[in-house]
């Protein structure tokens, strides 16, 4: 039975790319008032809540080979440092520059690829991730400028879910999706709480818990349902459309994050970090296409293009 049905997917993708900058802005909000590891632990909080509920009404398996459940283990680690380098960035850089930098992530993984994996990348991709980086290094510059060597932070945490997405595909054939996120949460919140109560002993400043006043429960309770939900609308349009078709779409959270960022932080990318962003959207959209066409070139039996 073909269950493909393109528009709804594309509509659930979208649904992503703006719910996914708008926790982030959430986060950055609440950052100078509540303590990262609270910010953290929220958000993986809000997904045992309402995906835990999700999978035993769907009658979803938990049941997981032990090779699956320490790759998942090792994926809920990264997922974790990677959220929290997030949400430090955005302390210091405009959520639409911290975003687009995030953004090399695609072609770490096509280098990643190549030279740990094997996996044979063609030399036009290969300059596609050149050009690409010298993007990101236009929307570096600035910030860089401005604040120092915090500028950098969102390259280790695109580098992070590299390896986070690299895991998650080890294991994605295995477990249903949404089950592995609500069983990605529990594993976090085991992880986080015995941290953050080292961290309150210590009295380390991040790793407090703080009682958030007036409207900062609600934006709190907004970071990780907004999260959530995110990652469910990306997980479901995969359902509904192939990753060649969505995969495009998702550069769209940059546009996205640069409005939401003007309209709550008046933030806006200067010329040189906006030439930046557009290199590298072209440049990963590039690499996307590239790869739709050596999958037809595949399933055709033909040699793909380099």
């Amino acid at each position: 039975m073909n269950t493909d049905k393109p528009t709804l997917g594309i509509l659930l993708m979208l649904g992503f790319c703006i719910l996914a900058p708008l926790g982030d802005s959430l986060a950055k909000v609440l950052g100078p008032v509540i303590p990262l590891g609270q910010l953290v632990l929220v958000r993986f909080a809000a997904q045992v809540v309402l995906l835990i509920p999700l999978v035993f009404l769907s009658g979803m398996k938990w049941r997981m080979h032990r090779r699956a459940v320490r790759l998942s283990v090792l994926r809920t680690v990264l997922h974790i440092f990677g959220i929290g380098g997030m949400f430090t960035a955005l302390q210091f850089l405009p959520l639409a520059d911290a975003i687009a930098i995030v953004f090399v992530m695609p072609f770490i993984m096509l280098l990643l690829g190549r030279f740990v994996l094997n996996e044979e990348v063609g030399p036009h991709r290969l300059v596609a991730c050149g050009v690409g980086f010298i993007g990101t290094l236009f929307v570096i510059q600035p910030n860089f400028l401005a604040v120092g060597w915090i500028a950098l932070l969102p390259l280790g945490v695109a580098v992070i879910f590299a390896f986070f997405m690299l895991t998650t595909r080890q294991i994605a054939r295995e477990v249903d999706p949404i089950a592995l996120q609500a069983l990605s949460g529990v594993i976090a919140v085991v992880i986080l709480l015995p941290i953050m109560a080292f961290g309150i002993s210590i009295d380390f400043a991040p790793l407090q818990i703080v009682l958030p006043e007036g409207t900062e429960w609600g934006l709190l309770a907004a970071v990780g349902v907004l999260g959530t939900l995110a990652h469910l609308l990306m997980t479901w349009s995969l359902r509904f459309a192939p990753s060649a078709t969505l995969a495009p779409m998702q550069y769209l959270e940059i546009p996205v994050a640069a409005a939401v960022g003007f309209w709550i932080f008046k933030e806006w990318p200067d010329a040189l970090a906006g030439f930046g962003i557009m290199l590298t959207v072209a440049a990963g959209v590039f690499i996307v296409l590239r790869e739709q066409a050596s999958a037809r070139r595949l399933a055709r039996n033909v040699p793909p293009v380099a």
